[in-house]
């Protein structure tokens, strides 16, 4: 067992974890939030605080943090008595964090990959050049690590395990699908960082197929879907990065990503892309500044939390999965619908925050309970998937399942039955 939670950040997915997390201070204990702007971090208890979200009195305390440095952030763990640590800052973070959890013991979340700032696209497997190096330190020292615990990557992944193991007895694809058919009334924004979004649509698009890896360029294919509750929807092949984990560990020979954008979307960014300002790369000005293009964009646009007041919409994030089940071809389609408006009711964020920072507590209340804290370091998709979905629709986030049968709620019940049945009949063949 597991308590005090450090959250590190002050952007979008960090507030909603914060409230979440406040929300469950009787389990999770103190709630410590760090960043480097501490105005940011006062400004967010104080919101907390104003909601009432905490479940029973606690400690709810603003630090300031540059998380780069680990020695300052392995302090702050020990000072705070921290036993769980919540990485839901910038991607730029993850290996600092991550260290500093190496050496005080605490258990690591993060809900994306690292990233290298100088870099865009590495060669995959992604998680192979930088979390998946420190496995075998993580289980050395029993340190939990639990990486990719938002949505996508995240309870994606979770669907993938239990359309895996608990529903087909062979899986031959996995197609996740990221729609935003929410409108937050402004010319242009990302709906997180500028500088971590629009990295993951300069370089490559690496996807998973038959069985090996597969390159494309940013919306050279696409897709549409009737999709339940957001309707027809076109996407876009996106390298991402649950496809770097889960084509390692589930045997999968097709594996890919979508992401929907809407024209104005890619006519902006073509721009903007074509004239090499979203490049990571310094130029000199003629007055003799340097500057990186892409900073100086994320500098003009809005600031992705302010985007929440205006949010309306919904969002629709699943798996359509196609295997043999029972000895038939069968499709599961597994799926969250999300509100902007009642995200920001609930935490003052809109839904896209809200999807990847509810997911990142509930890892963290799993941890607490000693579900989840299994003491090295683990992908979503290797952690038992039914508890995380049922607890993520008693804390904010449903699931829907549909299939032959018809559209209907999670049902973990359903879920542990049909595993049980197949890993018996498994057995006996």
């Amino acid at each position: 067992m597991k308590k005090n939670v450090l959250i590190i950040g002050a952007g979008g997915v960090a507030q909603v974890a914060a409230y979440k997390a406040a929300m469950h201070n009787d389990v999770l204990g103190d709630i410590n939030i760090a960043s480097r702007t501490l105005s940011k971090v006062e400004a967010l208890v104080a919101g907390i605080l104003d909601k009432k979200a905490l479940k029973r009195p606690g400690v709810l305390a603003a630090h300031e943090l540059d998380a780069l440095d680990v020695e300052a952030t392995k302090a702050l763990i020990r000072r705070t008595k921290s036993q769980i640590v919540l990485n839901a800052g910038s991607a730029f973070l993850n290996m600092s964090v991550l260290r500093a959890c190496l050496d005080t013991g605490a258990a690591y979340i993060d809900t994306a990959i690292h990233e290298d700032p100088t870099k865009v696209c590495e060669q995959p497997p992604w998680y192979g050049n930088y979390e998946w190096k420190h496995r075998d330190e993580c289980e050395r020292k029993g340190v939990t690590a639990i990486l990719g615990a938002g949505f996508d990557p995240g309870v994606v992944n979770a669907y993938a395990a239990l359309a895996a193991t608990a529903w087909f007895d062979r899986v031959d694809s996995i197609d996740i699908i990221d729609v935003n058919a929410g409108s937050h009334g402004r010319y242009f924004a990302t709906n997180f960082d500028p500088e971590i979004n629009f990295r993951e649509f300069t370089g490559t698009v690496w996807s998973w197929q038959q069985g090996q890896w597969t390159a494309n360029k940013m919306f050279e294919v696409n897709r549409t879907d009737d999709l339940p509750v957001v309707g027809t929807q076109t996407t876009y092949l996106t390298g991402h990065d649950e496809v770097h984990s889960l084509s390692a560990n589930l045997n999968v020979p097709d594996i890919r990503f979508w992401m929907g954008f809407g024209d104005h979307y890619i006519n902006v960014f073509t721009v903007l892309n074509s004239l090499g300002l979203l490049s990571e790369q310094p130029v000199t000005t003629a007055e003799g500044v340097e500057v990186v293009p892409l900073k100086v964009v994320k500098a003009v646009l809005p600031d992705p939390v302010s985007l929440a007041p205006d949010y309306t919409g919904k969002t629709f994030i699943g798996d359509l999965v196609r295997g043999v089940r029972d000895g038939v071809e069968s499709e599961l389609l597994i799926y969250n619908i999300a509100d902007h408006e009642e995200a920001f009711a609930e935490t003052n964020s809109q839904a896209i925050s809200y999807t990847a920072g509810v997911p990142a507590i509930a890892a963290a209340l799993l941890i607490a309970k000693g579900e989840w804290d299994c003491h090295r370091m683990a992908n979503i998709e290797e952690l038992p998937p039914v508890p995380f979905i049922d607890l993520l629709g008693r804390i904010g986030l449903t699931t829907r399942v549909r299939d032959a049968a018809g559209d209907r709620a999670f049902n973990a019940a359903e879920f542990r039955e049909r595993a049980a049945h197949r890993d018996e009949r498994l057995r006996g063949a």
